[in-house]
């Protein structure tokens, strides 16, 4: 019988045994080695997820000249978060190192979808004079298969990773349940999340501006 502890799981044995220990309180423990490692790369994935976000708002908020509209277009990742964690908990696996770098790798496929669909949305307004719901309208409608299409081999491509039990599944497994669970329920979500985000945060935008912007 093969025995697997991930590192959160490697963690939190050594937390419990830490408390059963009652240590006095000038006794410091910590990690060191590979330990140490992995629980130093768990706090620096929370920093480049961030570093990521703020990256990809600065660079969608100059190439649509908005503040508003990459708004929308990161509003798919918390649908695809909460389907990776599910998908994580469904089957039963820890959120380590490997399912952190999977959500990472979720930004950027996810958010081409709406990329796709406000990037459409966007150019119906300025150059055909369409109202916000018109242009969100066509966009859904003219997108809907490009996005399910590349949605559909985003997802099986990560299935041989979901569904590989051999040497080594460890570490690969965790990385595809989370990519699918992700996909899954942001191609469900997105085709509705995105228009009504689009149209929400569209009234903050006057008119005037967008007219201006054509």
């Amino acid at each position: 019988m093969e025995l697997v502890i991930d590192e959160i799981s490697y963690e939190n044995l050594y937390r419990k045994a830490e408390v059963e220990a009652n240590l006095p309180d000038d006794v410091k423990t910590h990690f060191r080695g590979e330990a140490g490692e992995a629980s130093q790369s768990q706090s620096t994935t929370i920093l480049l997820f961030a570093a990521a976000l703020l990256a990809i708002y600065i660079v969608l908020g100059v190439l649509y000249e908005s503040v508003v509209h990459p708004i929308t277009v990161l509003s798919v990742l918390p649908s695809a978060t909460f389907g990776a964690f599910l998908a994580l908990l469904l089957t039963k696996l820890e959120l380590n190192l490997m399912s952190s770098i999977a959500c990472i790798l979720l930004i950027g496929i996810v958010m081409k979808n709406a990329i796709m669909m406000i990037d459409f949305a966007i150019a119906a307004e300025r150059k055909d004079d369409l109202s916000p719901t018109q242009a969100i309208r066509e966009a859904a409608s003219a997108r809907f298969r490009p996005i399910l299409m590349t949605s559909i081999v985003a997802i099986l491509s990560a299935c041989p990773l979901a569904l590989n039990t051999g040497a080594g599944h460890e570490l690969r497994q965790p990385v595809g349940i989370a990519l699918v669970g992700g996909l899954l329920l942001s191609q469900i979500l997105t085709l509705y999340t995105t228009p009504a985000m689009y149209l929400l945060l569209g009234r903050l935008v006057p008119k005037s501006a967008r007219a201006g912007l054509r």
